[in-house]
């Protein structure tokens, strides 16, 4: 099993994400995903990472699709739920067990690149079986403003205003996150990946996608209380993702 895979927690990562997603899922991340993929009547599509199949719940039965998860109880979850979908075990940055002449028209990876240490072999590894000219969708947890251990909120009591800390940004890191809060054995841990931006953008240039469109999606919650007015003015104005839409226009 790939040391970065879910299983581990994956009972409990299911206890929080479900059949439908978490709340950002269904009020952020899926409805803005959706228009960005454009998926079209005959259309494919390669969901990397795809955990329980949040992703596959939310697509019209006519898309094709197949999803690929290292974490055995994730996939069990997804092929319990989507019968009609195709789901695959594999490690995403290894070559993809797939048929050389497999290819589809558009992929996705959805919050699931930041818990992977090189995600440069995840985009060499899909080139191969994309069809020219293919779509790619990317979600991350934002990293600019969402780096585990080296981001957080602040209060500065004299300008009355809610802030973001960070203490590093341009340092590739491997942060240990213990996934289960409630359990401090070293075995409920994972591990987030960061790098900056700009490694991300030389990635997809590397493997032959030419970045189309950036989003930063903003939480569509609402504070109450005495501290809402600088909570939800903050919440504004740091986005909890980032979304990259790229084209593939150097195929193999």
């Amino acid at each position: 099993m790939d040391k970065t895979s879910w299983q581990k927690v994956g009972e409990w990562y299911d206890g929080i994400i479900g059949e439908s997603g978490s709340y950002y899922h269904q009020h952020v991340i899926l409805p803005k995903v959706m228009p960005l993929l454009n998926l079209k009547k005959g259309a494919s599509l390669l969901d990397l990472g795809c955990g329980q199949g949040v992703l596959a719940g939310a697509l019209l039965p006519e898309v094709d699709y197949l999803g690929l998860d290292a974490a055995k109880y994730l996939l069990q979850k997804a092929k319990a739920r989507h019968k009609t979908r195709q789901f695959m075990l594999a490690d995403i940055t290894k070559p993809l067990p797939l048929a050389k002449d497999r290819r589809f028209s558009h992929a996705a990876i959805i919050l699931a690149l930041q818990n992977v240490e090189d995600p440069e072999k995840v985009f060499l590894h899909l080139r191969p079986h994309l069809e020219p000219k293919a779509t790619l969708v990317l979600v991350l947890n934002h990293p600019c403003f969402r780096i585990p251990r080296q981001s957080s909120w602040g209060f500065d009591e004299k300008t009355k205003t809610q802030y973001r800390r960070l203490n590093g940004y341009m340092s590739k890191q491997k942060i240990p996150i213990q996934a289960h809060p409630s359990q401090k054995e070293a075995s409920t841990n994972t591990w987030s990946f960061h790098h900056p931006l700009s490694d991300y953008v030389r990635f997809l240039a590397n493997a032959g996608f030419q970045i189309q469109l950036i989003e930063e999606w903003c939480s569509d919650k609402e504070s109450t209380g005495k501290a809402a007015r600088w909570e939800n003015r903050a919440r504004k104005e740091f986005p909890l993702f980032l979304a990259l839409k790229a084209t593939l226009v150097s195929v193999i």
